[in-house]
């Protein structure tokens, strides 16, 4: 069948790469490393973006809408920061085509030259920043607490659909706050909201935990994580919430008058989540026949599909489908019928089950006769016989199960593949097994950096949740003191 993808064990990141392309998520566009986000997976996209704008607001962020260009005399005034995103900006130097005087259609404008470059955001603390110095006087205009859904674009050589592409989707956060325990409390409050949509509505168990300094965000005193693991056993990290202490409100004078009425700098926070996200949901959960969605972002939770002889039992069949999936939706399920009479049952069952619809409800003339359905879960690949009566108690019930059932499916590998290692000829052979390593670590950035260099693997987080690290014990690299184990792992 055409829609076939490769198996994952015989080669993962092909399996990946066709089910983001046959399951309808993205293709690649005509602009080398950005791509275009078909219907099925922008209906995903929004999902989520409809489940964290409510958290967010829940939390009593506003959304707002800052420029797509920086000038680039503002990245110069935050010196790690820039230096963090030097290599991926992309730099706009004109503003206007011209015809070629020879003929060969158009070219830039030599007289159009900006003033002043412009980069194309790769994340916008510098223009929020700027931003916030005209709305912040006083220690009245605190909190700040906005958010904004938005493209940005870093210019990557190496690209994949959804984990990594020059441009991407994403929402970033930037709040401004009157002291360093209310700004550090924000940036530890928003990781977990992404922790408490990864586990519930992503069913994907996540770790929380402090990015090491050398994994930190260019310009932040500490970054809090969420780290997945992946089917391959390699890590992905998922959202990331950032505590940038007063070096913004520093590089743009961002002062306000506390109730004393002398002048401080502001305390910031800024975090985000991408359309990376995507390429979590398919990798920790899809199977060999396709996606296997949860039903809490799955586009339509429920598919109908009729099998029939006649066109008189092709009607029959439709008029009660279409009286059933009435009644699903007034319980709150997002169903389809379908209704194609070009195509057979068998090649709607392989492609439902590529996409990764949940649940799937099939009817020939013997259930209308009997008044029962034929209902086949995606998560286990498995079918079972219901009554039409109740039945829509009967599939929200089945959903809520397959949603559980499929983040303790992730759970169990995850826990399959989570191992202590305490010495460095373990460590370089088991590192190769994918999976998480706790191991313990001196705390410096050179022992870090060379354990990266010889093997690959980074500190994916210092937890702070799902394992219990603080022990004494020695560095697996350089035999030093260390107080903790960390998570070490090949990550995308």
């Amino acid at each position: 069948m055409a829609k076939e993808v490769t198996n994952r064990a015989e080669n993962y990141s092909q399996w990946y790469n066709d089910l983001v392309v046959k399951a309808d998520l993205a293709e690649q566009s005509a602009v080398r490393g950005c791509m275009v986000i078909k219907p099925y997976g922008y209906a995903i996209w929004e999902k989520m973006q409809s489940v964290l704008d409510a958290k967010f607001k829940k939390s009593g962020v506003q959304n707002a809408y800052f420029p797509l260009f920086i000038p680039k005399s503002f990245f110069s005034r935050e010196a790690e920061h820039v230096a963090g995103f030097a290599k991926e900006c992309a730099v706009v130097t004109h503003h206007r085509l011209m015809n070629d005087p020879n003929g060969k259609g158009v070219v830039v404008d030599p007289e159009a030259k900006l003033e002043e470059e412009l980069i194309v955001r790769p994340t916008s603390e510098t223009i929020i920043w700027s931003t916030y110095k005209n709305w912040i006087t006083s220690w009245r205009d605190l909190p700040i607490l906005c958010n904004q859904w938005c493209n940005v674009v870093r210019w990557e050589m190496r690209t994949r659909l959804f984990l990594r592409t020059a441009e991407f989707l994403w929402q970033e956060g930037h709040t401004a706050h009157a002291t360093s325990e209310e700004a550090s409390a924000k940036a530890y409050e928003m990781v977990q909201v992404y922790a408490d949509f990864a586990r519930n509505t992503m069913a994907l168990p996540v770790v929380v935990g402090h990015k090491s300094p050398n994994e930190r965000f260019a310009g932040a005193l500490d970054t809090l994580t969420i780290e997945a693991m992946m089917q391959d056993g390699k890590a992905l990290q998922a959202g990331t919430s950032h505590f940038l202490g007063q070096n913004f409100a520093k590089s743009f004078d961002v002062q306000y008058t506390n109730k004393e009425g002398k002048q401080e700098y502001v305390w910031a926070t800024s975090w985000g989540v991408s359309t990376r996200l995507m390429g979590a949901l398919i990798m920790a959960h899809g199977d060999d026949n396709g996606l296997v969605l949860p039903p809490a972002l799955a586009p339509i939770q429920v598919v109908m599909v009729p099998i029939f002889k006649t066109a008189e039992e092709h009607e029959a069949i439709l008029d009660k489908m279409y009286e059933i999936k009435k009644e699903l939706e007034a319980a709150g399920h997002s169903v389809k019928v379908d209704d194609r009479d070009t195509l057979r049952p068998g090649f709607k069952f392989a492609e439902w089950e590529l996409k990764g619809v949940p649940v799937r409800v099939a009817i020939g003339p013997r259930d209308l006769a009997n008044g029962t359905v034929e209902l086949a879960r995606r998560d286990t690949l498995t079918k079972q016989s219901a009554s039409v009566e109740g039945l829509a108690d009967t599939i929200d019930a089945l959903l809520q199960d397959i949603q559980q059932n499929i983040y303790a499916k992730a759970m169990s590998f995850r826990d399959a593949n989570v191992r202590k290692c305490d010495s460095w000829e373990e460590f370089k052979t088991e590192i190769t097994k994918g999976g998480f390593l706790l191991c313990h670590w001196d705390g410096t950035a050179e022992t870090e950096q060379k354990i990266k260099d010889e093997t690959k693997a980074t500190i994916r987080c210092i937890p702070v949740d799902s394992y219990v690290c603080e022990e004494e014990g020695v560095d697996i690299y350089s035999g030093k003191p260390s107080k903790q184990r960390v998570i070490f792992a090949i990550s995308y």
